[in-house]
């Protein structure tokens, strides 16, 4: 079978994460594909519509998590399968997540649906818990109608420093308000032992960085998921160049002192 032939996966099952949101557990159907690490992708196919890349938020032996937006034909399409239907895979494609450094502070800031590819590291992170030092999970949300992994972060919480802010409240919120950077103040860590690990809107990732940067983390030990324009995963089509890189090949996990040049082009 060439490495580019999709292989059946069938869905064991789907979680409503947002109104627009779900996640997939996947499970092959015959051989699975090689194993996957947080931080990388797979293309999901959804027979008669298409295919797209999804980070992988869940992995669970030979069983692949993904959570899918639905905000075109093939991730609607692949929003609306249900238990038992077939998808197609391929992969894994691109680089993962570095592991912190023993006796690391390990900061973990998200914006949206960035949670999503950081889920596979926030939970190897907190097994292996006492290699670290203070974990904080930071994630900012337009709305707390937004939130995912809602029924994950009593556990999270259990063992790490979880804090949710959103732009636009409503009656009742309980948690913060504001920019995700505006929690930075909340999590404990020591700027010159900190890994720290980005997923979300350009901009807010560049704004995390920066105040990460002013505060003395070295931009080697800030790592950023850069997922713009993939489509091939194969680096043919060219879509996803940013200068001199393909990301869908060479990320799309860079270290800061990469990324900060990259995401100065733009996009096209």
């Amino acid at each position: 079978m060439h490495a580019t032939t999709p292989v059946p996966y069938r869905v064991l099952a789907r979680r409503r994460e947002t109104a627009d949101t779900v996640t997939l557990d996947l499970v092959p159907a015959a051989g699975p594909l090689r194993p996957f690490r947080p931080g990388q992708y797979a293309m999901l196919y959804a027979f008669g519509t298409g295919e797209i890349p999804a980070s992988v938020s869940g992995i669970s032996g030979d069983t692949l998590g993904h959570t899918v937006r639905a905000v075109g034909k093939v991730s609607e399409a692949l929003c609306r399968a249900e238990r038992g239907d077939w998808i197609g895979a391929r992969g894994p494609y691109g680089t993962v997540w570095q592991t912190p450094p023993a006796g690391s502070d390990v900061l973990i800031v998200s914006g949206g649906i960035g949670l999503a590819p950081l889920r596979p590291l926030i939970e190897e992170v907190l097994d292996r818990a006492k290699e670290f030092g203070t974990i904080s999970v930071l994630a900012g949300y337009r709305n707390p109608g937004e939130q995912l992994f809602l029924a994950d972060l009593p556990r999270w919480r259990s063992r790490a420093h979880v804090h949710v802010t959103v732009d636009h409240p409503e009656p009742g919120w309980p948690g913060a308000t504001g920019l995700v950077t505006g929690l930075l103040d909340s999590a404990g860590y020591r700027p010159d032992r900190c890994a720290a690990y980005l997923c979300g809107p350009e901009v807010m990732m560049r704004a995390t960085a920066r105040d990460l940067l002013r505060r003395g983390v070295p931009a080697d030990r800030i790592r950023a998921s850069l997922e713009r324009n993939m489509r091939c995963a194969t680096a043919w089509c060219g879509h996803c160049q940013l200068g001199p890189v393909l990301v869908c090949r060479d990320g799309p996990v860079f270290g800061w002192d990469h990324a900060e040049g990259l995401l100065s082009t733009p996009e096209r």
